[in-house]
């Protein structure tokens, strides 16, 4: 269909090299004061991703051109570290991931995480990364360092453990039993680790079992604890959203179109509906204790959290 999402494999993106002139995004209404993003762009062409919208920044089509050119901030990590030693930043909570997964396919030739954990590890940042990528076990030894001087999470965003369902909704991802061994891994190495259900869509990954069965996995995977988050149908998302609901689930579209009438989020009664189903599912298993590696203000060991 005209419009549709397009999948491309990680060896057709086209990647730009740029020097970024910062590496720290400050944030107002969020949870943390800054956010990181190596990449500008992602690869993963997940039908739902909230962040097709910045393409039109870059007169780029969100929909049909979504994951076909990415720009890699190749200096990244020695920004990084003068933005850490400057004036404005005062020892907040970084967010790695917010717009671009720090860890898709071209982090594998550019290798920015090399250097940017260094950087955090060394001004002894507090940061938390989100994720749908197995591949930041490469850096276990890096995460270990970092969380032994300050705070650090890692969120393993996982919408579904149905495979086929998957590989529809987020196109070039890993599976999800990939996922679960790096939340395992991320566990074992002591590194305090989520499940982002992120993000539910509605009459697809919504269902009560379905749900449940992501929060059995993360809890036997050793998560510390899950989180999720609705479905966000910003202007260009909502395009390639119902583009794809067109495409394979078209008796959804007239139920999308209620339950979306308002905006870019669901009707508040179906906000609700989930949370709880993700409460109730999440009430019924029991989460890994995370031992923190960073020692207390008193130089103590291990410190439950």
């Amino acid at each position: 269909m005209d419009g549709l999402p397009v999948v491309r494999r990680p060896s057709d993106v086209r990647a730009v090299e740029v020097a970024a002139k910062s590496a720290l995004n400050r944030v107002r209404g969020m949870g943390f004061t800054w956010s990181l993003n190596p990449f500008t762009g992602c690869a993963h062409q997940c039908v739902f991703c909230y962040a097709r919208g910045t393409h039109a920044y870059r007169e780029l089509d969100g929909v049909r051109e979504w994951g076909s050119a990415l720009t890699v901030k190749v200096n990244i990590a020695t920004v990084l570290r003068a933005d850490l030693a400057g004036r404005a930043y005062r020892g907040e909570e970084i967010a790695i991931g917010t717009a671009t997964d720090p860890y898709q396919a071209l982090e594998g030739r550019y290798r920015l995480m090399r250097g940017i954990l260094p950087a955090l590890r060394d001004a002894r940042a507090p940061f938390h990364i989100t994720t749908r990528s197995p591949l930041i076990v490469r850096d276990l030894d890096l995460l270990a360092q970092c969380a032994r001087r300050a705070d650090v999470g890692v969120a393993i965003s996982i919408a579904t453990l149905d495979e086929a369902l998957a590989r529809e909704i987020e196109p070039t991802v890993s599976p999800p039993r990939q996922r679960l061994r790096a939340v395992r891994a991320l566990a074992d190495a002591g590194i305090r680790v989520g499940v982002a259900v992120a993000p539910v869509l509605p009459d697809v990954t919504d269902g009560a079992e379905a749900l449940a069965a992501v929060v059995r996995a993360a809890a036997d995977a050793g998560a510390s604890h899950v989180w999720h988050s609705a479905l966000n149908l910003g202007a260009i998302t909502r395009d390639a959203y119902f583009a794809f609901l067109t495409a394979t689930r078209p008796e959804l579209v007239e139920r999308y179109t209620r339950l979306f009438r308002r905006g870019r989020y669901a009707e508040p009664a179906y906000v609700r509906e989930v949370s709880e189903r993700v409460r109730a599912a999440s009430r019924a298993v029991t989460f890994v204790r995370h031992r923190s590696l960073a020692p207390d203000r008193s130089g103590a060991q291990l410190t439950l959290i």
